[in-house]
C-alpha cells in the first residue's frame, strides 16, 4: 500500500509517500516539502503567528492534493518540539483539524526519542547489539539506549542547532565569546542528564541520525545522497573537534558552500556541531554511524505495525 506521511518540524514541513507493507522495507516514493521554518516564525511569546498558521494550513492542503495525485491510500501528519511548545499550539492544530481535515498528531520528546530509535533498530538489526542513538533536531536533542525496539532510556533535551543558534548566536560569524559560553551551556546541561545513558550499560553501538548529523559527516567526508542510502558513513569525534573549529570562523553563506550543507540549514550548523561534539565527549564515544532512518521512518514503521495482518 501507499502511505503518506506528512512531518511538520522546526525547519521544513515534508510530505513523504512511501510504498510499503507489514513487515516490508518502506520504499520511498516521491517527495514534497518547505521551508516553512517554524521555529523562527514564533512571536516574542512564543506564539505561532497567523501569517506562519495561515502557510501552514495552505501547505498541508497541498500536501493532501499531493498524495491523492500519488494514489495515496493512507496519510498521517505528526508535529515536534515547535508546535508542542507554542501557546497557542492547540489553536494551531485545531485549525488544520477545521480546514484540511488533518488529525495533528503532537509527539512528545520522549516519543520522537523512542520512534526514531525504532527506526535505527530495524535498519541496522538485532546484530547491533545494544544500541545508543543521538539525534539534533532543530528545536531539541534526543537521546535513547536500549537492547530492544522499545529503548530503555529516553531523553529530550532542549538543544537544537535551530533554538541554540537563535537564542544564543547571534552573530555571522558569531563572536568567539557566544561560541564559547554555548558550548558550556550546551556540556552543562547534557551533563546533569548523562546518568542513565551512563548507568544502563556501555552500548556496542553508537548511531547518528537526521539532518544535522547527516551534514556533518558530509563535512568530514562522508559519502554523498547521491551514492544511496547503503554506503556505510560515519563521524568520527576528532573530526567533529576541527569542524567545530572551522565553522566557528565562517558565516552561514560560507557553511552552505561546505558538502552537505544547504543554505536554510547552515546558519544552525555550528550549534550542531558543538552539541555533537559535547555528547561524544561526554559519552566517549570515539565513532557514529550515521543512519538514513530517523523519526519520519519510525513513525511509518510503527503504524505498518499497526496494520491487521
Amino acid at each position: 500500500m501507499r502511505l503518506g506521511v506528512i512531518d511538520i518540524g522546526s525547519n521544513t514541513v515534508h510530505l513523504l509517500v512511501v510504498d510499503a507493507y507489514r513487515g516490508g522495507h518502506p520504499l520511498p516514493a516521491f517527495s514534497h516539502k518547505t521551508e516553512l521554518r517554524l521555529s523562527e516564525s514564533l512571536d516574542h511569546d512564543g506564539r505561532v503567528d497567523p501569517a506562519t498558521a495561515d502557510r501552514l494550513v495552505d501547505f498541508l492542503g497541498e500536501c493532501l492534493r499531493v498524495a491523492e495525485d500519488q494514489g495515496v491510500q493512507d496519510v498521517f501528519a505528526f508535529a515536534t518540539s515547535a508546535l508542542r511548545e507554542a501557546p497557542n499550539g492547540d489553536e494551531v492544530i485545531a485549525r488544520v483539524r477545521e480546514e484540511t481535515g488533518i488529525d495533528l498528531d503532537v509527539l512528545s520528546g520522549e516519543d520522537e526519542a523512542r520512534m526514531t530509535f525504532l527506526a535505527v533498530r530495524r535498519w541496522f538489526g538485532w546484530s547491533s547489539g545494544r544500541l545508543l542513538v543521538i539525534d539534533i533536531g532543530g528545536g531539541s536533542l534526543e537521546l535513547a539506549s536500549g537492547i530492544d525496539e522499545e529503548p530503555d532510556v529516553a531523553l529530550s533535551l532542549p538543544l537544537g542547532a535551530g533554538r541554540l543558534t537563535r537564542e544564543r548566536l547571534a552573530g555571522d560569524p558569531p563572536d568567539a565569546a557566544d561560541v564559547r559560553a554555548l558550548r558550556s551551556y550546551v556540556r552543562t546541561s547534557l551533563a546533569e542528564q548523562m546518568r542513565p545513558l551512563l548507568t544502563v550499560g556501555a552500548p556496542d553501538r553508537v548511531v547518528g541520525t537526521s539532518k544535522t548529523m547527516r551534514s556533518l559527516a558530509r563535512i568530514a567526508g562522508a559519502a554523498p545522497r547521491a551514492e544511496g542510502p547503503f554506503v556505510p558513513r560515519w563521524l568520527g569525534r576528532d573530526d567533529l573537534h576541527g569542524i567545530v573549529d572551522r565553522l566557528a570562523a565562517m558565516g552561514a553563506s560560507q557553511r552552505a558552500q561546505l558538502p552537505g550543507v544547504s543554505a536554510g540549514r547552515a546558519a544552525q550548523m555550528l550549534a550542531g556541531a558543538l552539541v555533537a561534539e559535547a555528547a561524544l565527549d561526554l559519552l566517549q564515544v570515539e565513532r557514529i554511524d550515521i543512519c538514513p532512518w530517523a523519526l519520519r521512518e519510525g513513525l511509518i514503521l510503527r503504524r505498518l505495525d499497526q496494520l491487521a495482518p
